[in-house]
């Protein structure tokens, strides 16, 4: 069971920022479950079609295929705050105070570079799939029953452009932590270690077994 790290919260601009950021990530998490919810859906729907009536679900296959960046985009600004992505810590785990707020800034400032060029890489590569002149303004459709691609294109920038923000967010709170040599700074994810990660799992078995 994965425990996300404890991010503190105060009445500093900064934390006015990272919680209002939070409750639209929250949102975009939830559109994420719900699709996950929809294609499993579809998936008896389609199933059930085909093993009692012999008629699958037409166009199946497209709509997974718009389904997916819903799932797989809308969710990793969430994930992000709450230090909840995988990642390589050995060194980083060593660290602290300054040295570790410093580290942080570092790799969070090349997240942000990376992601910044993502929003405008899929954004053009959305642009080459909407024209307001073409049916249904799309350029290119799905094989089967031909929904538009574009909103699932769409979806990657949009998403991305959220994870900027919290990234932007992120390195602030980094930045201001190495300043004013903060032990606990607000607006990112705090380090866990292994005994806390341990004893946090402890609890959410012995809460379930209950």
């Amino acid at each position: 069971m994965a425990i996300h790290a404890p991010v503190l919260e105060d009445d500093s601009p900064l934390s006015r920022l990272d919680r209002g950021l939070f409750v639209l990530e929250r949102q975009l998490a939830l559109v994420a479950g719900l699709a996950v919810f929809a294609l499993m859906l579809l998936a008896v729907v389609s199933v059930g079609g085909r093993h009692f009536f012999n008629q699958p679900l037409a166009g199946y296959v497209d709509w997974i295929q718009q389904g997916m960046p819903l799932i797989a985009f809308l969710g990793i600004a969430y994930t992000q705050r709450d230090g909840g992505h995988i990642r390589m810590d050995i060194l980083v785990a060593r660290l602290s105070g300054r040295a570790l707020w410093a580290a942080e800034a570092v790799t969070t400032l090349a997240m942000l570079i990376v992601m910044a060029l993502l929003v405008w890489g899929s954004f053009a590569h959305f642009q080459r799939s909407f024209d307001w002149g073409a049916p249904l303004f799309s350029r290119d459709s799905s094989i089967d029953i031909n929904l538009p691609l574009w909103p699932a294109k769409l979806l990657a920038p949009v998403a991305f452009s959220v994870l900027c923000l919290r990234l932007a967010i992120q390195l602030w709170g980094y930045g201001r932590a190495f300043v004013l040599g903060l032990a606990a700074p607000v607006a990112v994810p705090l380090v866990v270690s292994v005994a806390d990660q341990a004893a946090a799992e402890a609890g959410h078995v012995s809460g379930a077994d209950d």
